[in-house]
């Protein structure tokens, strides 16, 4: 019974941190000043292609999966069903946090931009605490991080900056070539690039092992 609670409260977390994820990144959306480098392609690719970002982010993080594949050159069907499955999960989330983020007030100004990015930060790194802090398979953008790292053994950090530094050209280069501008790229991108990592860093020792407690704890029989 123990062992099914920390399951459902384990479950609980992840979910709800990717749920917090997608939030933030629609709000980064909304406030136009540029989305986090993780999302880049995907929204490229919706203002290219025309469709919703829920589904590029699905195209995306199948992408992700794909390159996994050729680095890693493992047949874990386990570990690739479980990405493949959050993909779909995560953009739903995207698509159903879009829809909701529209219901606040529309930011007309600088200053109303600048503070639903700031909130986003927050929002994104919430998001993320949960969704590490559950131990549960990773996202197909996070899982090809520890790939590259691995691959050309490299510490995560750096892997990581390489990671969203392609991720962002990418994207970057889709936009100009079809829109002829950065598109989703923009000085958000670099603030949360920055400034997530940061706040996360600032979460984690006031918030996860609290946490962990409520998550992981076992009762001793009486």
């Amino acid at each position: 019974m123990n062992h099914f609670s920390r399951t459902l409260k384990r479950l609980l977390i992840y979910v709800l941190g990717l749920f917090f994820l997608s939030l933030g990144v629609s709000l980064s959306i909304i406030a136009g000043f540029g989305v986090s480098p993780v999302s880049s392609l995907a929204c490229a690719g919706a203002l290219t292609i025309g469709i919703s970002v829920g589904t590029t982010t699905v195209m995306a993080n199948v992408l992700y999966i794909i390159v996994q594949l050729i680095l890693t050159r493992r047949r874990q069907l386990n570990e690739f069903a479980g990405q493949f499955i959050i993909s779909f999960l995560f953009g739903f989330f995207m698509d159903a946090t879009l829809l909701l983020v529209q219901l606040f007030p529309t930011p007309e100004t600088i200053f109303m931009r600048s503070v639903y990015l700031i909130i986003s930060l927050f929002i994104v790194a919430i998001g993320l605490l949960g969704y590490t802090t559950a131990k549960l398979p990773l996202m197909p953008y996070d899982a090809l991080t520890y790939a590259i790292s691995e691959k050309f053994n490299v510490k995560f950090g750096k892997a990581k900056i390489s990671s969203d530094l392609i991720n962002v050209g990418v994207a970057g280069a889709i936009c100009l070539f079809f829109l002829g501008s950065l598109g989703s790229i923009g000085i958000g991108t670099l603030i949360a690039a920055y400034f997530i990592g940061k706040i996360l860093g600032w979460m984690i020792p006031h918030y996860q092992q609290h946490l962990k407690q409520w998550a992981f704890e076992t009762r001793k029989a009486a």
